[in-house]
């Protein structure tokens, strides 16, 4: 029988790899801590390196037919996955349940027993040099076009070959997580340092454990670089209501209100399980907010309450997020761009007329596209003659727009701007 964190694994390769879905959110929640663990390594390196191991597969093939069903492929991943990079991962735990999954008459593919077990074993024979054979071969195989155009437009004019790979070397490593503090008064993780750049945010130093605990007493809350420089806006007017749009998770809703410690906080989210979520997470952080769940576009058409402060974090690509959900490699090519640059305009037009006088609308977008991003400041100031650029990022972060450099800064890619009636 197969090992729990391992069939999460083959799950969530059949999401990506056979339906061209997202991983699921909650694909290892069921797991132990342990087992998710084991889960969440194998699964990162198969889409770290899938075209790689691929590669790897159709070379050890004796046969010239190497149209292998897709069961076969997702078997091979999760064994070669192990061998090569899990170095605590015994050569028969790795190579038996591969065999063994593969086996199964009714969700594998019995004919293919013996290939997966004579291409693992001999895996398991160069061991020692098998991660350094898989990653010998070309970069591009772990590539797809949606993440070749999002290098394009993250490097925008300083785009080159060499400076392509380089960022892809970045994306294509797991990135570091950074913290908020949320409760002052409680001691610091051991471990937990400033960031050198960013005031008020929080890395781990090199081997030290992930705070846990800490995090589930809700003292601090796991939140992106990029996303800590985007809430470190400065705006000299008085804020009296706040409007989050978009508003699930719960971590830029928690930035505005640390910003804003007594404003009136509304929460808009469309999604019912995220709008549920949402709150229990306002709760747990004891944030008073109103959670509402709908489609922000109808809400907003339907009223006509103004706000201080507009936050629009639309739905988008989330090519800037490549690093952190490398499944969106392999599914990117199938989002319907289009139809999320229309929704992002709407929203926009929507949120635009709910601006009290004197207001601020901040938009952004974890992608790369700029027809996700600076384009639709472009368009709205050209619809609204009445409404201004507003300065509220430090001229390092970009001013009135917030652009980012990947080849100098760590962290999601994002791009915003801000609004205000003049």
């Amino acid at each position: 029988m197969i090992a729990p964190s391992r069939l999460a694994v083959i799950r969530a390769c059949e999401s990506v790899f056979g339906r061209g879905e997202r991983c699921p959110e909650q694909w290892n929640q069921s797991l132990n801590p342990a087992d998710a663990t084991l889960a969440h390594a194998i699964l990162g390196k198969i889409f770290r390196h899938w075209g790689k191991i691929q590669a790897y597969v159709d070379e050890a093939l004796t046969r010239s037919d190497k149209n292998l069903p897709l069961e076969t492929r997702i078997t091979l991943a999760l064994g070669l996955s192990q061998l090569a990079w899990l170095s605590g991962v015994a050569d028969y735990a790795a190579v038996n349940e591969s065999v063994t999954w593969i086996s199964d008459p009714h969700q594998g593919f019995p004919a293919h027993q013996g290939l997966v077990n004579a291409i693992l074993r001999q895996a398991a024979r160069e061991r020692p040099s098998l991660a350094e054979k898989i990653e010998a071969y070309p970069h591009y195989l772990d590539q797809s076009l949606f993440t070749k155009h999002a290098l394009r437009h993250a490097l925008g004019p300083d785009f080159s070959p060499t400076h392509s790979q380089s960022l892809w070397r970045q994306w294509n490593q797991p990135p570091r997580f950074c913290f908020r503090i949320l409760e002052t008064s409680q001691p610091l993780p051991e471990g937990l340092i400033p960031d050198a750049v960013l005031e008020g945010c929080w890395r781990l130093d090199e081997g030290a454990a992930f705070p846990s605990e800490w995090l589930l007493q809700n003292h601090g809350m796991v939140q992106d670089r990029s996303s800590q420089a985007l809430l470190s806006f400065n705006w000299d007017r008085p804020v009296q209501t706040i409007l989050d749009l978009c508003a699930a998770p719960g971590g830029k809703s928690t930035g505005l209100h640390f910003n804003y410690p007594e404003a009136q906080l509304t929460c808009i989210e469309k999604h019912p399980k995220k709008a549920e979520k949402l709150k229990s997470t306002l709760e747990s952080r004891k944030i008073e907010g109103s959670v509402i769940t709908a489609d922000a576009r109808v809400w907003l058409s339907e009223g006509d309450d103004q706000f201080d402060l507009i936050w629009l974090d639309a739905p988008c690509y989330a090519s800037g997020t490549l690093q952190k959900h490398p499944d969106l490699t392999w599914i990117g090519d199938h989002i319907d761009l289009e139809l999320l640059c229309k929704t992002q305009e709407e929203l926009l037009s929507a949120a635009l007329p709910r601006l009290s006088p004197g207001g601020l609308l901040v938009y952004s977008v974890c992608s790369w596209f700029p027809q996700e991003g600076i384009d639709h400041q472009k368009t709205m100031l050209e619809r609204y003659p009445q409404i201004q650029p507003a300065t509220i990022w430090s001229p390092t972060l970009g001013g009135s727009t917030f652009q980012l450099k990947p080849l100098e800064w760590e962290g999601e890619g994002f791009q915003g701007f801000a609004l205000s009636p003049r």
